[in-house]
């Protein structure tokens, strides 16, 4: 009864609790890692065979949960039930390799309206369309872009800003997204 704390109160942690919770949560990012390159090989040769795109497969730990989203594209949309189909494809075979020890929750969906653009093959299809990049490093004094994409040329991103066209290579891009064009 005396670790009870009482109710209506808050319970803190000790310096012992806030160190092992630390050092739990040190080594997310290799695993974060490991996790999304396993599922990837794994879950391309299957949305290939649907004729699907894998656009992204992210794990990430929110809150006391851990999240292994893949985001799937095709050229009609994407459907709940074609998340479903592949659902229920991938599942069984991540049972069966076991490799992830946390307990996840497996979500697969579109990337959305402002999906992520990852691969070269992303910037070439949706040259012409509004995109929001940011940079590693600043890029002529800011990390943050949004014009049109114009294209990609030797490995840069020429972007048509407000002020004017900017290049932006494409191994400083730390990520980047299609905009909604209001």
């Amino acid at each position: 009864m005396m670790n009870q704390p009482l109710k209506g109160s808050r319970r803190t942690r000790s310096k012992n609790e806030v160190s092992k919770e630390a050092r739990s949560h040190r080594g997310a990012k290799p695993l974060q890692d490991k996790v999304e390159t396993l599922v990837t090989q794994m879950v391309e040769p299957l949305t290939g065979d649907l004729g699907l795109e894998l656009v992204e497969v992210t794990y990430t730990k929110e809150g006391p949960d851990w999240y292994l989203r893949i985001f799937i594209d095709q050229p009609d949309g994407i459907t709940l039930d074609v998340c479903q189909a592949l659902s229920s494809k991938v599942s069984p075979l991540l049972d069966d390799a076991d490799f992830i020890e946390q307990a996840y929750f497996l979500e697969v969906s579109s990337p959305g309206i402002e999906r992520p653009l990852k691969k070269e093959a992303d910037f070439r299809r949706y040259q012409g369309s509004k995109i929001r990049i940011s940079t590693y490093a600043p890029i002529a004094g800011q990390k943050i872009f949004e014009g049109t994409l114009k294209g990609l040329d030797d490995g840069k991103l020429i972007l048509e800003l407000k002020a004017g066209s900017i290049e932006v290579p494409l191994i400083q891009v730390a990520s980047a997204r299609l905009m909604i064009d209001l």
